[in-house]
């Protein structure tokens, strides 16, 4: 279940809009890294959005995970079979979603929520239980 859901949606269309008025350089909102460009190729979602910026293809929306427990993943990209699964198994986490464009490297962060099992959810459970 997503908790603390942020969405992202003002300041991208703020954002946006100093784009297309010239207050803010193309440099400084194109510039998706290589390692974001393959999470987007190999992990994201496509989506039916034409991107924003260039208008030449469907952006792509790539999850990255975070949480201290998480261990060798934290920090990494995952499809979103592959948070479902942590998140009836593991500890609270953050996933932060991110759109990109792999023809321009327009990319930006749409939106963020708190997922996995609440802290105590276990101690919780077996309580009950007893």
């Amino acid at each position: 279940m997503h908790r603390q859901i942020v969405d992202y949606a003002l300041a991208r269309r703020e954002c946006l809009a100093r784009v297309r008025t010239g207050r803010t350089a193309l440099s400084q909102v194109c510039d998706a890294d290589p390692y974001l460009l393959r999470a987007a190729k190999f992990h994201g979602k496509p989506t039916d959005e034409v991107c924003p910026v260039c208008r030449k293809e469907q952006v792509t929306v790539v999850s990255w995970v975070f949480g201290e427990h998480l261990g060798h993943i934290h920090g990494s990209a995952r499809s979103a079979g592959e948070i479902e699964a942590l998140d009836g198994s593991a500890g609270a986490f953050t996933v932060h979603v991110v759109e990109v464009c792999r023809t321009c490297r327009w990319n930006y962060l749409v939106q963020s929520y708190v997922a996995g099992l609440p802290e105590g959810a276990g101690r919780r459970r077996r309580r009950v239980a007893k």
